[in-house]
Parts: structure tokens; C-alpha cells; sequence
């Protein structure tokens, strides 16, 4: 006998169902990206959704303009402003509201 009891095939469904919205979730968290200036507009980090630093851009003349002490300050001020924001967006992607619940199915009847 090759057929699935309706419950069964239920659960598999949802279980794929629940596959496909973790990789799209895991596809959106991955997306993130924030970039945010430093007070100075001379440096720029690119922080993912887990705070990684993944680049870091500076203005012609940045080296020049500060010292080290002001050019360390630019660029983790810029980093602590686009960690914050990269985490903004991780929970703006997390604080979603659960899918609804399937409909109750009644098999007394059979499948539908």
C-alpha cells in the first residue's frame, strides 16, 4: 500500500513549508548589510547581521586629515553606529508575526 495518511502527509508539508522559511530567513539575515558614517564623514565600515566588520571604505584624505588617536575614533564610532544598525535590521527581520496556523482539517470524512 502506497498511500500516505493524510496526517502524515500534513506533517511533511509542513515540514517543507517550514524548510522553504527558514532558507528564506536565513537569505534575508544573510543580506544584511549597514553602513553607517562616521561623525566626520570620512570613514565608512560595512557591518553584516552578526556585527562582522566586512569592509571598511575611507574619504580621499582620511590617513592625512586625523591623527591616529582621531582616525581610531572615527572609524569605531562608524563601527559601534553600523553594528547598531545591522542589529536594528536582524530584529526587524526576526520580529515578525508567526504564520497563521493551518486549518483545522477534519478527517473523519477522508482527505479534502
Amino acid at each position: 500500500m502506497t498511500d500516505i495518511h493524510p496526517d502524515v502527509q500534513s506533517a511533511l508539508d509542513a515540514a517543507r513549508d517550514l524548510r522553504h522559511r527558514i532558507d528564506d530567513l536565513r537569505e534575508r539575515i544573510n543580506g544584511i548589510r549597514a553602513r553607517r558614517p562616521s561623525p566626520g564623514d570620512a570613514v565608512v565600515p560595512e557591518v553584516d547581521a552578526m556585527g562582522r566588520l566586512t569592509d571598511l571604505y575611507f574619504a580621499p584624505g582620511t590617513t592625512e586629515r586625523f591623527g591616529n588617536a582621531e582616525l581610531v575614533a572615527e572609524i569605531m564610532a562608524a563601527i559601534g553606529e553600523s553594528t547598531a544598525d545591522a542589529g536594528r535590521q536582524y530584529r526587524a527581520i526576526m520580529d515578525v508575526e508567526p504564520w497563521p496556523e493551518p486549518a483545522a482539517q477534519s478527517t473523519t470524512n477522508g482527505p479534502a
